[in-house]
Parts: structure tokens; C-alpha cells; sequence
């Protein structure tokens, strides 16, 4: 009986051993952080983790020769808090000044950066359609090369894309720009927002963030630059925005003028058309022409009634050119439609859909 009670002690005193040695060995306190300590941490490699294996930022220029610097060294310093590979893309939109002398510069020293340059100034539009093409980051994000986009907005516009959206775009809620530039963007962000139901603050904002199925199937040509959203919105990519800083323009000027304000509605105008009645053009021309084609015949009809029973001339008056010319108009908008409903069958076979997964 003794020998038995002399072995369970010694069985207790060999298993409080280990456990009293491991937690000295391996549980340590964990020590305060510091403002010191945010160097120390990424020197072991704490970075922010994502989701996504790879990040493109893709910037388009055009005479930045002053911003590419500072410009690199803040994204450089927001993507090094980042753990993925990256890629940093220029797009020079055939500069005039020594913007491709520096790109070539920053390319080698940084095996991140490369760079595509127009031999002359197609637009931004272009640029961007030619980046897209070009990224391989299973998110692109887009900025402007002015200094005013925040490259510290980086993590955020990830962070966001984590949550399941497909395009992030950034709501420069607090703008550094001429009066007349914030007004007459307010006013068109309005306009855009109530006729495509898009419920974002800031379609024109360069910093956007997109998974790499968008910038795949999103075709961007003339001006559409600004509405990405509402393109990627029209093939089913969810979209959101969130707020981001906006800084004073330090060097160069403004590239908004006057022209650019009506170039803009007439790009909505195409953006609408194309995202609502490219496959059903009779709906559009169709209802127009219905429209013109019944006010024109009440007009007439009224006439006639003054003719046949009042017995009033209305050979000269201008009301009876008004209700043919609707007439007239009415039955070409509805031979629009038809021949848009034509070309819309024929190439039917060809149509292209956005597709989520497929196995």
C-alpha cells in the first residue's frame, strides 16, 4: 500500500513539471507598444495581411515630371505595410516633358515599377483601357499622378474589396479644387446618380480599387473613364465607395476645362444607352417615336376638327407644319428601332456575357 501512495506522488510530481516549464519557457507577458514599435514590427514582418496574392497600381500621367518622385515614394512606403507581391504601372499618356526620363529611372532601381508610354496624348481613357490590359494584380488600383489621390488610402480600398465588392471608389468628400470645378462635379455626380441609380458621391474619383475580373471585362474607350462604375454596375460587379483624402494640387495645373463638362453628359448619354437598350433599341426609339408620331396626330386632328366643323383656313397656319413634322419624326424613330433590332439579331451569336464561375 505504501509503495503504490510513493508512485502517485511521483507520477504528480513528473506531470506539474512539464506544464510549470512550459508556460515559463514559451508564455511570455507581451510588452507595450511604443511609437518606436511600428519599425521594429514590419522589420519582423508584420505586415497587413490580404487575401488577394497580388496588388497593381496602376497610374496614368501626363506631364507629372514633378509629382512621379514624391509620388513613388509614398506608394512605395503604403505598399511596403502590405504582405503580397505588387506591381506599380505607369501609363504615360505621350508627356511632353521628362516624365519618361524618370519613369525609366524608377524602373531601374524597382523591379516593382514598369511602364507603358504613348508615343502622344490619347486620353485617359486610353491610358486606363491600356493598363487594364497590361496589370496582372488580382486587384488594380487606380490613381491619379497629381499628388491630390492619397497612396495612404491603399489598405483601406483593400481592406474594402475583402468584404466582397467588386469595385471600391474613392468619395473625396473634402476637395481642394477651383469653385467652379467642385460645383459644376457636384452637379454632374447628381445628375449621374439619379439617372443610373448608382448610389456613389464621386464617379470621377481616380482612386478606385477593382478585382481583376472588373478591369478584365469593363471596356473603357473615348471618356468613359468616368463611368466605370456604372458600366461595371450594368454587368452585375457589385460597387461601393468609401471616403478618402484629398490633397491641394502642389504642382502643375488643372487639366479641367470648360469642354470637359459637356464631353461629360454626352458621355452619359452614351453610357445610358449602352447599358440599357444596346440589345433592345426598338424600347428606346420605339417609345420616342410612339410619342412624337400621337402628339403630331392630335395636333392634325384638331385641325381637321377646326376645318370640317368650324370652318376655320388652316392651310398657313404653323400648328399644321408642326403636327406633320411630328408625324414625319415619329415614323423615323420607329425605323430606327427597326433597323437597330435588325443588327441586334443578326449579331446576337456574338454576344459576350459576364460570367461569375464556371466549373
Amino acid at each position: 500500500m505504501a509503495e503504490q501512495e510513493q508512485q502517485q506522488a511521483n507520477k504528480k510530481d513528473n506531470s506539474s513539471f512539464p506544464k510549470k516549464n512550459y508556460k515559463r519557457r514559451y508564455y511570455k507577458k507581451p510588452k507595450p507598444k511604443t511609437d518606436n514599435s511600428v519599425d521594429e514590427e514590419n522589420s519582423f514582418g508584420n505586415k497587413i495581411k490580404t487575401i488577394f496574392r497580388k496588388v497593381t497600381i496602376l497610374v496614368p500621367l501626363y506631364n507629372e515630371e514633378e509629382s512621379l518622385h514624391p509620388l513613388y515614394k509614398a506608394i512605395k512606403d503604403s505598399l511596403n505595410k502590405i504582405e503580397c507581391d505588387q506591381e506599380i504601372l505607369f501609363i504615360d499618356d505621350g508627356s511632353n516633358d521628362r516624365s519618361i526620363n524618370i519613369l525609366r529611372e524608377l524602373a531601374g532601381k524597382d523591379n516593382r515599377v514598369k511602364f507603358i508610354s504613348f508615343r502622344k496624348n490619347y486620353g485617359k481613357s486610353a491610358a486606363l483601357h491600356v493598363g487594364f490590359k497590361a496589370a496582372t494584380g488580382n486587384v488594380v488600383i487606380t490613381m491619379d499622378a497629381d499628388l491630390q489621390d492619397d497612396p495612404d488610402e491603399i489598405p483601406n480600398l483593400i481592406e474594402k474589396l475583402e468584404e466582397g465588392y467588386d469595385l471600391v471608389s474613392g468619395w473625396k468628400k473634402k476637395r481642394f479644387d477651383p469653385f467652379i470645378k467642385r460645383q459644376s462635379s457636384k452637379f454632374f455626380n447628381y445628375v449621374t446618380r439619379v439617372l443610373t441609380k448608382i448610389k456613389i458621391h464621386d464617379f470621377n474619383c481616380g482612386l478606385k480599387a477593382y478585382r481583376k475580373d472588373v478591369v478584365k471585362n469593363v471596356e473603357v474607350y473615348g471618356e468613359l473613364h468616368r463611368y466605370i462604375p456604372v458600366l461595371a454596375s450594368h454587368q452585375g460587379f457589385r460597387v461601393t465607395e468609401i471616403p478618402v483624402k484629398h490633397h491641394p494640387r502642389r504642382y502643375g495645373k488643372t487639366k479641367f476645362g470648360i469642354s470637359r463638362f459637356f464631353k461629360g453628359f454626352v458621355d452619359l448619354i452614351t453610357v445610358l444607352f449602352n447599358t440599357r437598350y444596346i440589345t433592345r433599341p426598338m424600347h428606346l426609339f420605339g417609345f420616342l417615336g410612339a410619342a412624337s408620331f400621337f402628339v403630331g396626330f392630335l395636333v392634325n386632328a384638331f385641325l381637321t376638327y377646326e376645318k370640317l366643323f368650324l370652318d376655320k383656313a388652316i392651310g398657313n397656319r404653323p400648328l399644321l407644319f408642326l403636327g406633320m413634322l411630328l408625324i414625319i419624326v415619329g415614323a423615323q424613330f420607329f425605323s430606327v428601332g427597326l433597323l437597330g433590332e435588325i443588327l441586334v439579331h443578326n449579331f446576337s451569336k456574338d454576344r459576350e456575357y459576364s460570367i461569375k464561375e464556371k466549373k
